[in-house]
């Protein structure tokens, strides 16, 4: 069968991380990505972190299944390439700064005029609209002013960033949304009539936030920091055990509670009508995890994981990479494939996430070389 997006062109104007995040999605599961980069040093995505050669391993996750082709935005030569490549494409996703595409003449309005049915994804740090769309905008920030860290960390130290280029993802997975509502509203109206998807990465982090604005709203609750803790819910903490090692339990609602307590060997716990109930236990959570420290530590890590499987009590240790690795669980489906990067090194890499029954996305090329397609989409007499 042929793969959800097969037929579906998509022109990705982006750097780093966010909107080359989407276009790897759309890549997976069929569509055409062509990744236009700057001629002579390309994406800067290029150049992070572990290099093999002169090329981040990075790199070759993040672009896999692309084709690559180099074109000079800012030269008008290049911006009519832009536009004439828009002429045959589907999507265009971009993350520069809201209006630079405009000064160049190829924002949404000038590519509208050259197709219609085009939808273009834009990303930014504030939105196209706002009175802080013109401030330049990053991951960590949106991060920061989105809400994420401020409730990241301990109480008692600065708030901390999670390892990881969180903020960006997550837009990127609200872009990839909105790009497949925007193309089935297109594919569904006689028209084909196209729009743009806004995405911004402050927006995308506090949409996350849960219950916190309307506690603040209702009460003038300021969530804060509680480390390994949810306030409020209970008990749901890390635990040392008895090798050293630590685990998560997460036993807050009301009936695993009860048979978290009796694997633990306090049937007391499970029958107390104080903790029978979450708002009892959360009132009570500093006695309950030093009563389930004392348990865990009596056990190794291992331990404690077959005590609580086979209770039906959520818990799981917490992985390095090399635990990731090791897991039959990630082994199993499919999470932990191998490819070959040039020079014939191999090297595993993330499987694809969402498993589709029927037509299930794949990793047919790694990230190409600089310019590689630039035969099969420019036109011969380019200086790009």
């Amino acid at each position: 069968m042929k793969k959800p997006l097969e037929g579906i062109k998509v022109l990705e104007l982006g750097n780093f991380v966010a909107a080359p995040f989407v276009g790897k999605i759309f890549g997976e599961f069929g569509a055409e990505v062509i990744k236009v980069e700057d001629p002579g040093k390309g994406d800067s995505l290029r150049n992070w972190r572990v290099m093999h050669h002169d090329t981040s391993v990075w790199w070759y996750v993040h672009a896999r299944n692309k084709k690559s082709i180099t074109i000079n935005l800012r030269e008008e030569e290049g911006q009519e390439m832009i536009r004439e490549l828009a002429k045959e494409v589907d999507v265009v996703i971009e993350n520069f700064r809201p209006g630079t595409l405009e000064r160049w003449g190829i924002g949404y309005e000038d590519l509208k005029q050259v197709n219609p049915s085009i939808i273009m994804t834009r990303i930014s740090g504030y939105g196209q609209t706002g009175p802080y769309r013109d401030k330049v905008g990053f991951g960590s920030v949106a991060e920061s002013m989105g809400g994420l860290r401020y409730l990241t960390g301990f109480p008692d130290r600065p708030p901390v960033r999670v390892g990881l280029a969180i903020g960006d993802s997550i837009a990127a997975l609200y872009a990839a949304l909105g790009t497949l509502m925007a193309l089935r509203v297109r594919d569904n109206d006689p028209t084909k009539k196209g729009q743009y998807v806004d995405v911004a990465l402050t927006e995308s982090v506090f949409s996350l936030l849960e219950g916190v604005l309307p506690e603040y709203d209702l009460k003038g609750i300021i969530r804060e920091r509680t480390g390994a803790t949810l306030e409020g819910i209970a008990p749901s903490n890390t635990y040392l055990c008895a090798d050293g090692k630590y685990i998560v339990i997460a036993a807050n609602s009301d009936g695993i509670f009860k048979r978290f307590a009796n694997a633990m060997g306090r049937p007391e716990l499970a029958e107390d009508p104080v903790y029978a109930i979450n708002q009892g236990r959360a009132e009570n959570v500093d006695y309950l995890d030093e009563i389930i420290e004392e348990w865990t530590k009596q056990h190794t890590q291992k331990e404690v994981q077959q005590i609580l499987d086979e209770a039906r009590v959520p818990v799981g240790p917490i992985y390095s990479i090399e635990d990731i690795v090791n897991d039959e669980q990630y082994q199993a489906r499919d999470m932990l494939q191998t490819v070959e990067l040039p020079g014939g090194k191999s090297v595993r890499v993330p499987g694809v996430v969402p498993k589709l029954s029927e037509t299930p996305g794949d990793i047919g090329t790694i990230g190409p070389k600089l310019g590689e397609h630039n035969s099969e989409y420019l036109p011969k007499k380019s200086k790009q």
